[in-house]
């Protein structure tokens, strides 16, 4: 067992969540990345050790409170106490309001809100026994902006950074910092397969060429952003909505 700090990352398999795993362990942490695609999480963990960092890839749906206290439990036999938690895991929908279906509903509001809620919650304690400990969420731009026929995707990532507020309110005092990054328009896999489905309104370079930075965000940009805020210097703030958007948001 390690005594390094342990680092969990959830949907670390691709996109965001993989650059955070890999600057994560390039920063030292003992990483543990955990996807629903093991396999993807394994290429991400590999990449970090032959990069010279501690990473080990994790199976976890982070819908399932249960899935989630068994994937945190083999973190704890690997590496130890959890002291650093992003909470990246989430889906995406395009969908006109009315043609929301409860099912449909019900599945986003799973992963992008109720996932964070078991991990935070499972995790917490560690932290509080430490007395340290760094928790930042992933959420997005459109909670800040609105985006239409994205209700429900927006609806959870909005509750995720009242859960932010929140959470920074009543472990401030326990030496646990709480922040989100709503990032902007990142070029991950996941934007690209919306841009192949027509759904962006128009190619990411379009979009590229309205943020007044005049590019998309990458994965590195998000990390770096979320490396500081878990980093000792970043221990006096918390409850903070950190953008990382080009200044499309300000």
């Amino acid at each position: 067992m390690t005594e390094r700090r342990t680092a969990v990352v959830t949907g670390g398999g691709s996109g965001i969540g993989r650059a955070i795993s890999l600057r994560l362990a390039e920063d030292g942490f003992a990483t543990a990345v955990l996807d629903l695609n093991e396999e993807a999480a394994q290429v991400v963990a590999e990449e970090a050790r032959q990069k010279g960092g501690e990473a080990t890839a994790f199976a976890v749906d982070v819908s399932d409170r249960a899935k989630v206290d068994a994937a945190l439990e083999k973190v704890r036999e690997t590496y130890g106490p959890i002291l650093v938690l992003v909470n990246n895991a989430g889906i995406t929908g395009f969908k006109e309001f009315l043609k929301i279906t409860d099912p449909v509903w019900d599945r986003i509001v799973a992963v992008n809100l109720s996932g964070p809620l078991y991990c935070t919650q499972n995790a917490v304690p560690d932290m509080i026994e430490a007395g340290w400990g760094r928790i930042v969420n992933i959420s997005s731009s459109s909670a800040q902006s609105g985006q239409q026929y994205m209700v429900h995707y927006v609806s959870t990532k909005a509750g995720l950074i009242g859960m932010t507020k929140s959470l920074a309110l009543e472990l401030g005092p326990k030496g646990i910092t709480v922040n989100t990054i709503p990032p902007g328009f990142v070029d991950t896999p996941m934007l690209r397969a919306s841009e192949e489905r027509g759904l962006l309104g128009g190619s990411v370079d379009k979009h590229a060429d309205l943020t007044p930075v005049r590019r998309p965000g990458k994965p590195e940009d998000i990390a770096a952003a979320a490396s500081f805020l878990i980093s000792e210097e970043a221990g006096y703030i918390t409850g903070q909505v950190i953008g990382v958007n080009g200044g499309r948001n300000t």
